[in-house]
C-alpha cells in the first residue's frame, strides 16, 4: 500500500511502556492537504527565500521532490549554496573497517541481502579473534573507525545463536557487542561505531562508554511500506520505536547517526516527514551528527529485486530538498551506490561521502564496492572541493565526548587534529 501524496508533519510524541527496557512512542500525525501546485516562478522565488535564511514549507517540499527538470537547476544551485554557506570548500569521510559481527536477524526486509538465517550460505558470526584481525588490517592501512553492523537479536529466535554466544561466554548479541567494542577499543587506535538497531537508553548509555557515536537508519516514518517492512515479519522496523532510539541518544547527550532509505515504497510526504522528524529531534537535543540519504538498490536474492530504483534525477532531488530542510546539518550520500558518475552527488548539497574502506567490502551492498580512495580525491577536488578525513563522530561533537575521559577520550584526543578532523599520518 501507499499512502496518499499530501504532506504530514509528525506531532508532539508521547510514551506508553512495552518491557522494561523499550517504551513505544505513540506519534500524532497532522495532516495537511494536498499542497496547490505552484508556478515556476512561485518556487524559484521560494528558493531564494530559503537561500536568505527562510524555512522551506513542507508544501513546497513535496513539491520539489516532483519539480520538472527546467527547475532542477535551481534547486540544485540552491542546495550548494547553502552547503558552502555552512561547510565551505569541504567534503569529509571516515576511513573504516567493516565488522559484520554477525548477519543473523530476526527481521525480514524486503530489501535486505546482508541477513541470514543460520542455515543459509555465508552465515556467519564473527569471532573475537576475526574482529581483531581485521581491525588491525585496517589500522596498518590508515583506518580510524571500526564499523560494527548486526542484526537485530537473532538470540530471539535462533536457538542456535543463542548457543553460541553461551560458547563465547555472552548473554545476548548486545553483551557480545560491547565486549569487543572495548576489545577494539583497549587493543588498536580505531574507534568503534555500532550500529546494532533499537537500543534501550540502558544499552546506548552501556555502549557509549566505547563508542564515540553511533547510528540507527531511522528509513522512513511511513508505516505502510508492507513490501520493505513486512508487518508480521519486522518488528524491529516500527519507526515510533526508531525515532525512540534516536531520541534517547539525544537525551544521554550521544552524537548519532540516521538517515532516510529512499525508492522502498514511500511517498514525497513520507520523505519530507522523515527528514523533518530527525531535524526536530536535532532541534531539540541537538545531537544528530549525519544524516544519511541512501538509495534502495534491488539485488537478485531480495524479495524486493524486482522494485525499481530511484533514478538519478530522484536522488538529486531527495538531497537537495534534505540540505533545503535541513540547514547546516551534515548531509550523507554513500557514493558506492551510485553506479556511473557518483561525483555527481555533489551537486546536491551533501558534505560527507560517509564511511569508505580500504580493506573490506560493503557488506550490506556488496556487489557496490567502495570507491579507491585517490579516485574520491580525485573527483572530489574536480569538483572544487577538498576531501577531508573525519573520524567517525564528527569535528564539533569530538571535544564533549573526549571530556567524557577514560580508555576512550584517551584515543580520541590521539586521534584528532587540531581541527577536529582525523590526525594526518
Amino acid at each position: 500500500m501507499r499512502r496518499s501524496a499530501s504532506c504530514a508533519i509528525l506531532g508532539e510524541t508521547s510514551y506508553r511502556y512495552v518491557d522494561d527496557s523499550i517504551m513505544l512512542p505513540a506519534t500524532s500525525i497532522m495532516r495537511l492537504p494536498a499542497p496547490t501546485a505552484l508556478s515556476a516562478e512561485s518556487v524559484r522565488a521560494a528558493l531564494r527565500e530559503v537561500q536568505d535564511g527562510a524555512p522551506l514549507s513542507p508544501e513546497i517540499a513535496c513539491q520539489l521532490l516532483r519539480c520538472d527538470d527546467d527547475i532542477l537547476p535551481d534547486l540544485l544551485a540552491a542546495a550548494r549554496a547553502l552547503k558552502e554557506k555552512y561547510r565551505a570548500g569541504v567534503i569529509t569521510y571516515s576511513r573504516k573497517v567493516f565488522l559484520p559481527l554477525t548477519n543473523l536477524c530476526r527481521d525480514y526486509c524486503g530489501y535486505c541481502t546482508f541477513r541470514r538465517d543460520p542455515d543459509d550460505p555465508g552465515a556467519h558470526t564473527m569471532t573475537p579473534d576475526e574482529v581483531l584481525e581485521v581491525a588491525r588490517q585496517g589500522e596498518k592501512l590508515g583506518c580510524t573507525e571500526a564499523l560494527f553492523s548486526l542484526g537485530d537479536r537473532p538470540e530471539a529466535i535462533f536457538p542456535g545463536m543463542r548457543a553460541t554466544l553461551r560458547r563465547l561466554g555472552y548473554r545476548s548479541t548486545l553483551h557480545y557487542l560491547e565486549s569487543m567494542c572495548e576489545m577494539v577499543l583497549r587493543e588498536t587506535q580505531l574507534l568503534p561505531h555500532a550500529n546494532p538497531g533499537l537500543l534501550s537508553a540502558n544499552w546506548i548509555e552501556r555502549l557509549r562508554v566505547s563508542n564515540p557515536s553511533l547510528g540507527l537508519m531511522l528509513e522512513s516514518t511511513s508505516t505502510q511500506l508492507a513490501a520493505a517492512h513486512p508487518p508480521d515479519k519486522t518488528p524491529d522496523k516500527l519507526p515510533a520505536l526508531r525515532l525512540k532510539t534516536i531520541e534517547d541518544s539525544g537525551k544521554l547527550g550521544v552524537p548519532f547517526t540516521t538517515g532516510i532509505l529512499i525508492g522502498i515504497g514511500e511517498t514525497a510526504a513520507d520523505r519530507v516527514d522523515s527528514l523533518l522528524a530527525i531535524k526536530r529531534l536535532h532541534e531539540r537535543y541537538g545531537h544528530v551528527q549525519e544524516v544519511i540519504v541512501q538509495n534502495f538498490r534491488a539485488k537478485p536474492r531480495i524479495p524486493m529485486a524486482a522494485w525499481p530504483e530511484p533514478d538519478h534525477e530522484d536522488m538529486l532531488r531527495t538531497l537537495a530538498v534534505a540540505r533545503l530542510l535541513l540547514g547546516d546539518m551534515n548531509i550523507q550520500a554513500p557514493p558506492n551506490l551510485t553506479a556511473k558518475g557518483y561525483e555527481r552527488l555533489l551537486s546536491g548539497g551533501i558534505n560527507d561521502w560517509g564511511g569508505v574502506s580500504p580493506l573490506t567490502p560493503d557488506f550490506i551492498n556488496p556487489e557496490a564496492p567502495w570507491p579507491h580512495l585517490l579516485d574520491l580525491q580525485r573527483r572530489t577536488e574536480a569538483a572544487g572541493q577538498k576531501l577531508v578525513q573525519r573520524l567517525p563522530v564528527y569535528p564539533e561533537y569530538v571535544e564533549r565526548v573526549a571530556q567524557r575521559g577514560g580508555l576512550l577520550g584517551k584515543r580520541l584526543r590521539a586521534a584528532v587534529d587540531p581541527q577536529g578532523y582525523a590526525r594526518a599520518e
